[in-house]
């Protein structure tokens, strides 16, 4: 593409100005006819946010998204970039981004005016048009609306009067550009009234200046429900002059979910290579995030985030990567024992309803981890409760049985992958129960399932289950009532065993 360097080209190039809602809704109407997918990588909101997105953008409006954290509001934000065109023509040390065909600023029309058709053209990528900030309690008019720089007074040997001793702030550089801010109930209510104009008339008021700047922009701006009323609020007259609000929502499926955090996470090259996982693990970790959402102890005005879900599945290879290193071993298979490496990702992902004793949020995400395990169980092997009261009939009841006779079972973390199958192997009846309910699956997968009914018969309780400080333990229910915890059973890991919230 050759880029016009003068303003005498430009113009030959039959080049014409239009405003960035307008880029924006010509570019998007284009890619709507190829049948493009404008925002890629954005999972669950095909029938709900991005038509209203979309909606907004044909409309020219500047939109507010709505939503709890980890909701991809700002990734959404960050999308709409696509949608301008590769590059416009600025003129040349134009801070404010000058169209040479419709200059705002005092430089830029100074120089038109001194050179003409010979103005320099410079142009500026889709890249550089984009601008991001958060909302913080110290951000002042002067960052993002300007003021009186003395230092430029000084050395431009400008009276105080003069336009030209103005330092712009963000929004004035983001002429032409899309300007995002995060967390607008966070900015101060005297900053939002700055806006008022900026959004209304186009223009800014700075000072005692009687400056009137027609800013081309393209807000978006993001919030979260919480922020209302734990923190701030957008003032009401701010509010009313954002065209489009657009509320968000986490994923609705496990399927979607599981999308999502197989895009997001960071998984090396090294560990795909050494470690497999079942179906199976990665809807457990999903589960998780959508037993968190309806827990009555999880503070559900604070959400849970998508992020809990990612880190949690990089946590999981990694507590794999781990065991199979201190056990020399090339190869490993995700384990349910490997769940204990979820738990950090948890406990710094969720806000309590009441925080309670220091170890609170690591009985709650063991007490996740149990309800996701339970909800899988019954997708996988017959509901136990369907058996309640024909014990006869139960196909779990060789098992059962067998940690009736006063036998349990100790599962470690760090077992190697010979010891790890020789133990699940001792209880009797578990490789049939996966032989008969999930046929044909391989060997590692079998020892997947067979860890997994073992933990599902616990969450049901058919069993106990109690965390030793470097494993589980799992014995029968009844003997387990009436005999005190081992030295090296953990406190926590009590909490979690078979007693339910």
């Amino acid at each position: 593409m050759n880029k016009a360097k003068t303003l005498k080209e430009l113009k030959s190039s039959g080049y014409k100005f239009k405003t960035i809602k307008d880029e924006l809704r010509l570019n998007l109407i284009e890619k709507l006819r190829n049948k493009e997918n404008v925002f890629e990588g954005i999972w669950g909101y095909e029938e709900t946010v991005i038509p209203d997105l979309e909606r907004a953008i044909l409309a020219g409006h500047d939109i507010n998204f709505l939503g709890l954290r980890g909701q991809a509001k700002t990734r959404l934000a960050r999308l709409m970039m696509n949608l301008l065109d590769e590059y416009i023509p600025v003129i040349e040390g134009s801070e404010l981004n000058d169209d040479p065909m419709n200059p705002i600023s005092r430089y830029g029309r100074d120089k038109v005016s001194e050179l003409g058709d010979e103005t320099p053209i410079t142009w500026l990528h889709r890249e550089e048009r984009y601008t991001e900030k958060l909302a913080t309690p110290d951000v002042s008019i002067a960052d993002l609306i300007g003021d009186v720089d003395p230092i430029k007074a000084a050395s431009l040997k400008l009276p105080y009067a003069d336009e030209r001793v103005i330092h712009f702030g963000l929004i004035p550089r983001s002429h032409r550009c899309i300007f995002v801010i995060n967390e607008l109930p966070d900015l101060q209510a005297r900053i939002q009234v700055a806006l008022f104009n900026i959004l209304q008339e186009g223009d800014v008021q700075i000072r005692g200046f009687k400056l009137r700047l027609p800013l081309d922009i393209q807000f978006v701006f993001t919030a979260n429900p919480e922020d209302y009323t734990n923190r701030g609020s957008i003032v009401t007259p701010l509010k009313d002059r954002i065209d489009s609000q657009i509320i968000t929502h986490y994923p609705k499926t496990l399927d979607i979910g599981k999308k999502i955090t197989q895009q997001e996470a960071r998984i090396r090259a090294e560990q795909n290579r050494m470690i497999s996982m079942a179906e199976i693990a990665k809807d457990i970790i999903e589960q998780v995030a959508f037993e968190a959402r309806k827990s009555e102890f999880v503070d559900a005005k604070s959400g849970v985030s998508a992020r809990l879900t990612i880190s949690a599945y990089e946590n999981l290879i990694a507590a794999a990567e781990r065991r199979s290193i201190i056990n020399n071993e090339k190869s490993t298979f995700i384990r349910i024992a490997d769940f204990i490496g979820v738990i950090p990702s948890i406990t710094g992902k969720v806000e309590l309803v009441y925080e309670g004793q220091q170890e609170g949020p690591g009985i709650v995400a063991h007490n996740l981890l149990g309800k996701a395990i339970r909800t899988q169980f019954v997708n996988y092997f017959p509901d136990p409760e369907k058996f309640r009261k024909q014990k006869e009939k139960s196909p779990y009841r060789k098992i059962t049985d067998w940690f009736g006779d006063g036998n349990s079972l100790d599962l470690l973390h760090d077992m190697s992958n010979q010891n790890y199958e020789k133990t699940l192997k001792s209880v009797p009846g578990l490789a049939d129960l996966v032989n008969e309910f999930q046929k044909g699956q391989d060997t590692n997968n079998k020892l997947f399932m067979m860890e997994f009914a073992l933990h599902g018969l616990a969450e049901y309780s058919l069993i106990s289950k109690h965390n030793l400080t470097a494993g589980h333990q799992f014995k029968d229910l009844l003997s387990s009532m009436f005999s005190l915890p081992k030295e090296e059973d953990d406190e926590e890991g009590e909490a979690f065993g078979n007693d339910k919230y």
